[in-house]
Formats: structure tokens, C-alpha cells, sequence
């Protein structure tokens, strides 16, 4: 059995998991989840998973999380536990349904069911999370998203953040008040304006239409424990010059290399043929 950083989770190498689970043709994919240099917990949560059915794979693709727990470590990991669960069960086990209605449906039950735990548990107030979403099917790319956790695409030299934060200052940025550049070290940054559990609504980010993917295309899901330390383009240069697996070690160690205050968590995905 190999061994690893009991700090560290690296998985969904395609030499790791193809004794687990079925990894399809057509994605090279990588994530790794590392505690950071300062947190004495690990809150965030991030999961893979296809169909076991070709037919079902078929109709729902694949699907990728990630998520970032607040509300102290307890309430922080159990609030990401959740959603990762809720989200990945709603998708799995709903028949019938199009792909983007499921991942909505996730969202509010995951939203729900994080709000039941706090009521039962009231020690864990104020717990909460962010969660990124995305499915891949037929070509094209699907996703949900509440709070500041990012979802990139990255297509040759150039990289497309999809996702926006919602936070205070992502929407400073969206009135004009500062810039997207001024936005990257602003030292509220962090304080989220909507997250799973939070509040009695959500409204999940959410494509207008699916977008068209193209073979070498790379998908990065990653929490703010990532992002905040490195610009896109630094993320998007690592990506595209690493295979998946190379691309999670190296941009972890660059944010642990730069103090990693937080927990780091990060998706790869490279599309290798039609998907």
C-alpha cells in the first residue's frame, strides 16, 4: 500500500483508482487536499464520480466537488461533509432528470440539510460552506457554485476563471468600486456573501447555457486556500506545463511555499478525447 502525508490526501490518480472505481476514457484527473501550514484541521471536502452503468453514464457524464467548511473545524467539516454527500447523492441516485436540474436540486438539499445539523447542534452555529460542482457530459460543461471557491478553464495560454465570488469584495468588483487586480489582495476578500447553510435561500451560480469543451481542455476546481496565494496565470502556466497529478503537488507546494494560512484544495481535470 503506498503511504502519504497523513496531512495530505492525494487521489484519483488514474494508477490509484482504477481498483476502486471506474475511471472512463477521455479525462486525465488529479485532486489533492493538503491542511495548509497553519490550520491544525483540514475543513474542506472534494469527491469524483461516474456511474457504474455505461447506460447511466451515458445519460449523467461525470461529476467533481469541492467545498470549503467555515464555522470552526467541527461545524467547517461537517458542513463540507455534508454538501460533498448531498450533492453527490442527489446526482447519483435521481433517475430522469437533466443533469443541470440535478446539480440545483443538490444544492438546496445540501443547503437544507447543513441547516437541520446547525438547528440539532447548537454549538455549531454559524456553520457553513462553499461548494463548486461541475459534470461533464457530452462535450460539455455543466456546473453550480455558491461562495468563493473557483472553477478555471484553461484552454492553451490562456485561462478563463467561470465562476464568480460571492463575496464582499466580488462585489465591490461587480459595482466598479475596485478593480478584479485590486480585488486579489484586498484584505477582506475572505468574507463570503452567500454559502451553503448561510442564510434561509441560496441562488447557485449557474451557466446560461452549458459550455463547449475541446480536447486539452483543463478544468480547475479549487478552494480559496489555492487562489488567494497564486494569480491565474501562475495556475494556468502550472497546469498546462504538468500532467494533472504534477500540476496538484506543484501548485500545493507554491501556496505552502507562501505561508499557506489556509486548507488547500485542488481539482485536475485534462480532457485526453471526447468526453
Amino acid at each position: 500500500m503506498r503511504s502519504y502525508d497523513p496531512k495530505t490526501v492525494l487521489s484519483l490518480l488514474e494508477d490509484d483508482v482504477r481498483g476502486v472505481m471506474r475511471i472512463r476514457p477521455g479525462v486525465e484527473l488529479a485532486s489533492m487536499s493538503d491542511i495548509g501550514c497553519q490550520r491544525e484541521n483540514n475543513e474542506d471536502q472534494f469527491t469524483y464520480w461516474e456511474p457504474a452503468t455505461d447506460e447511466e453514464f451515458v445519460r449523467k457524464g461525470r461529476l467533481a466537488i469541492v467545498a470549503d467548511g467555515m464555522g470552526g473545524h467541527e461545524g467547517g467539516q461537517e458542513a463540507s461533509r455534508i454538501a460533498v454527500d448531498s450533492i453527490k447523492e442527489v446526482f447519483a441516485e435521481t433517475p430522469n432528470a437533466d443533469v443541470q436540474s440535478l446539480l440545483l436540486t443538490g444544492f438546496q438539499i445540501a443547503h437544507e440539510r447543513i441547516l437541520d445539523y446547525a438547528a440539532g447542534h447548537p454549538e455549531l452555529h454559524g456553520m457553513g460552506t462553499t461548494a463548486t460542482a461541475i459534470v461533464l457530459l457530452d462535450n460539455q460543461l455543466y456546473y453550480g457554485h455558491v461562495g468563493d471557491s473557483r472553477l478555471y478553464l484553461v484552454r492553451g495560454a490562456t485561462i478563463s476563471r467561470l465562476t464568480h465570488d460571492h463575496s464582499y469584495v466580488g462585489r465591490l468588483v461587480q459595482t466598479g468600486v475596485i478593480s478584479a487586480e485590486e480585488a486579489e489582495t484586498h484584505p477582506q476578500r475572505h468574507i463570503l456573501t452567500a454559502a451553503l447553510g448561510a442564510g434561509t435561500e441560496i441562488s447557485p451560480e449557474t451557466p446560461q447555457h452549458p459550455i463547449p469543451l475541446q480536447k486539452d481542455d483543463v478544468l480547475v476546481l479549487c478552494t480559496d486556500g489555492l487562489w488567494s496565494l497564486l494569480s491565474d496565470h501562475e495556475i494556468q502556466g502550472i497546469v498546462t506545463s504538468n500532467g494533472p497529478a504534477e500540476a496538484c503537488r506543484a501548485l500545493i507546494k507554491l501556496a505552502k511555499d507562501r505561508g499557506g494560512p489556509d486548507n488547500i484544495t485542488v481539482q485536475v481535470l485534462r480532457l485526453t478525447e471526447a468526453v
